[in-house]
């Protein structure tokens, strides 16, 4: 009889062992979902944090991939202005040279005591793009409490929502705000440029200032204040810029430095002759040039706002992939840990029932 108790408890331990491992109404932890084994809540958040981190790597991978189109395009338009710039240095100096510079009162020239200063503040209209934004509005905040302390008031113009968004709950005036979008528009640059010569010419303002992003490479930018009214007849610098071809290596982005390449046609100064006087056609030409130049500013700009959001999506994607190797590797630890507690919880029923 012993014998056959014995025999009698050994197959109610088979019975409940292969119980065990059977599909059943919520009794065990065992949850199969899409032919993958979770054994309990704790491995199935890890799951779905692993799946929501590489969920947000492929936005942000494809956000740099886009930032990378526009940096080019960008730089492309900087190129595409550079032959009106060209020209207008050469039509510059010829006139200026046909001029009594002593004899030149012109009111855009005028230099007088600074007792109010016009800012404009170039930002950006969306955020992601690391400390872009950031920079600029806190070379501006530290320009005007420079002003301030020096007794000079200051009125801000405003070019990008971010800014508009911080200045808007300070107490520094603001004049006018423009929307600068994915890429500069003449319109706006022309717009503004009328703001400012009028402000300036109706003397609501001694002198203008513009804060921007300066681009120096793909990697690097800076804030930069240079001071565009009143202009000066020293002549117009030309500029060069660094030009960075994106290709592609072993399945990454690269980037390649190109060297600007040199016109060899020898630059000759026309002989022009003036039907009006050359006073006059210089007004005309260093407000041209005046538009020209925010124009530049502001394409500066947008390629500095597109690289920073390069870079930065690059390190998001880079600490992306970090955050799901780290999961992986705890998700993986907790589910041979429940795995290996099932295993012993089996053996050591079985054992009891001996």
């Amino acid at each position: 009889m012993r014998t056959i108790a014995i025999s009698f408890f050994i197959v109610l331990a088979i019975i409940a062992i292969v119980n065990g491992f059977a599909p059943n109404n919520g009794i065990n932890r065992v949850i199969s979902r899409q032919s993958t084994i979770v054994m309990d809540g704790k491995t199935r958040v890890l799951r779905d944090r692993i799946k929501t981190v590489k969920n947000t790597r492929r936005i942000t991978e494809a956000m740099r991939l886009v930032a990378a189109a526009r940096v080019r395009r960008a730089q492309e338009a900087v190129l595409r202005s550079r032959p009106l710039l060209a020209q207008l240095q050469l039509v510059y100096k010829t006139v200026l040279d046909a001029c009594n510079r002593e004899e030149i009162d012109l009111p855009i020239l005028e230099v007088r005591d600074v007792k109010k200063v016009s800012l404009v503040i170039v930002t950006g209209d969306r955020g992601l793009c690391g400390s872009y934004n950031a920079a600029v509005i806190k070379a501006a905040t530290r320009r005007i409490e420079k002003l301030t302390a020096q007794g000079i008031q200051s009125q801000l113009v405003l070019v990008g929502r971010k800014g508009e968004q911080w200045f808007g709950r300070r107490k520094t005036p603001i004049a006018a705000t423009f929307v600068l979008g994915n890429s500069p528009q003449p319109s706006v640059g022309s717009e503004l440029a009328n703001l400012l010569i009028a402000q300036f010419l109706t003397k609501e303002v001694d002198a203008a200032e513009i804060i921007y992003t300066r681009f120096n490479n793909l990697i690097s930018s800076e804030p930069s204040i240079r001071t565009i009214l009143p202009l000066s007849l020293t002549g117009i610098e030309s500029e060069e810029d660094e030009i960075f071809k994106i290709t592609t290596k072993d399945g990454k982005l690269v980037t390649q430095k190109q060297a600007p390449t040199p016109s060899d046609e020898p630059v000759t100064v026309p002989d022009y002759i003036f039907e009006d006087e050359p006073a006059e056609i210089l007004n005309t030409m260093l407000t041209l040039f005046f538009s020209s130049t925010i124009m530049r500013c502001m394409q500066e700009s947008i390629a500095s706002e597109l690289a920073s959001r390069m870079t930065a999506m690059q390190s998001a994607s880079n600490n992306a992939k970090k955050i799901v190797n780290v999961l992986s590797q705890v998700y993986n630890r907790a589910r041979q840990a429940s795995v290996t507690q099932e295993m012993l919880e089996i053996v050591a029923g079985a054992t009891s029932m001996e």
